[in-house]
């Protein structure tokens, strides 16, 4: 089950890009333990990105607690946390305190600014880190503010995929080495990692500052959207000329008129034309012309829409767990598939059964609960 069964990793709760990692790592197959706090909000069903993996609340306040998840770490091979710079440390469940049980552990940090530099300690969300990297400038409209892409680019792109990858890799090394090592993902490095292309298109003058006026970012009027005559959407990214041209034939446009398709002197106008042209169908009927053609054409389709959209159902996109919609693990493996084995757990349901897993005794476990270090 999963390319990464046999591996335990130990995931301290947090919110965002952390249960993010949590998720695509046990989708993988990983069995990732997550330590919540005691009294923390039960969670339940809903929470697709705490699911496929147990739940041990344990207060970290007492030392009780703390050595809890330092002898898990004993029998672990990956550790994670979202804290700020230092958190952990003060815990007494920092990378030193976590190596020194465990020489071999590799120790992901998620943060949004790094562990140092002069912003470490600041507080922030996706939309600062994706600022300062570069990556929000660039989304917009021309002449208009920049427009927030949800929080995908920070936390989730550029934060959890990434310490996902990060742990990955020090496992690989780790199996060579015999190893731990610290993995110090930052969601500004994460994303400006996934600006490389543009940073190489503005080297060749390719890319400008100019928001909304660049081929990528909808200054071409051949990869955009627009609105359809039953005020739905539908996207175009023709920009090779052989699909270009084919967008031209299938939209009826004047071949000569739109001939120039690099020629971004013309593209506002081209723009304006195409509204017109696309404004005139429904977006049904737009995909009875384009859809599953060259033109690189597809239906805006909203979260609600997009399981029921053949292709998704027919590669199985999404998948429903306990009555919730939602993403199928990816990506996919032919031989070591990926699953969901269950949805989220209520908090420190899993605490005794992991814990006897991990070697606590009956009576080890009967003590912690009376001093309340976890859920009785």
């Amino acid at each position: 089950m999963g390319p990464l069964q046999g591996f335990r990793i130990i995931e301290l709760a947090g919110i965002g890009p952390g249960p993010f990692c949590g998720m695509m790592l046990s989708d993988m197959g990983a069995e990732v333990i997550r330590i919540d706090r005691v009294g923390a909000s039960t969670r339940r069903p809903k929470d697709v990105l705490a699911r496929n993996r147990r739940s041990v609340a344990v207060d970290l306040k007492q030392p009780k607690g703390v050595e809890i998840v330092l002898r898990l770490v004993e029998t672990a091979d990956a550790l994670f946390e979202g804290f700020r710079p230092g958190v952990t440390e003060r815990l007494g469940i920092g990378p030193d305190d976590c190596l020194a049980r465990n020489e071999k552990l590799v120790y992901g940090r998620m943060t949004g600014w790094g562990q140092e530099g002069p912003m470490a300690q600041a507080a922030g969300h996706d939309i600062n880190y994706i600022g300062l990297a570069g990556a929000l400038h660039g989304i917009g409209r021309p002449g208009e503010c920049p427009v927030p892409p949800l929080n995908l680019v920070g936390d989730f792109g550029g934060g959890g995929m990434l310490l996902a990858y990060g742990l990955v890799c020090g496992l690989l090394e780790t199996q060579r080495s015999g190893k731990g090592q610290v993995v110090d993902a930052a969601m500004v490095d994460g994303a400006a990692s996934l600006m490389a292309m543009f940073f190489s298109m503005a080297a060749m003058g390719a890319f400008t500052e100019n928001r909304g006026t660049n081929m990528l970012d909808g200054g071409a009027h051949f990869y955009d959207t627009y609105e359809t005559q039953d005020g739905k959407y539908i996207c175009i990214g023709s920009i090779e000329p052989q699909f270009y041209a084919l967008l031209v034939e299938k939209a009826g446009l004047d071949k000569e008129r739109f001939a120039p398709q690099m020629d971004s002197s013309q593209w506002p106008a081209f723009k304006e034309e195409l509204k017109e042209v696309f404004k005139a169908k429904s977006r049904d009927e737009w995909c009875d012309i384009m859809e599953g053609s060259d033109v690189c054409f597809a239906p805006v389709l909203s979260i609600l829409e997009a399981p029921d959209h053949p292709h998704n159902k027919a590669r199985q996109t999404f998948l429903e767990v306990d009555g919730i919609m939602q993403p199928a693990p990816s990506p996919r493996f032919s031989r070591t598939v990926p699953r969901v084995s269950h949805s989220a757990r209520v908090v420190g349901e899993d605490s005794v059964a992991v814990l006897k897993d991990c070697g606590f005794d009956d009576d080890e476990i009967s003590e912690l609960q009376q001093a309340a270090v976890i859920p009785s």
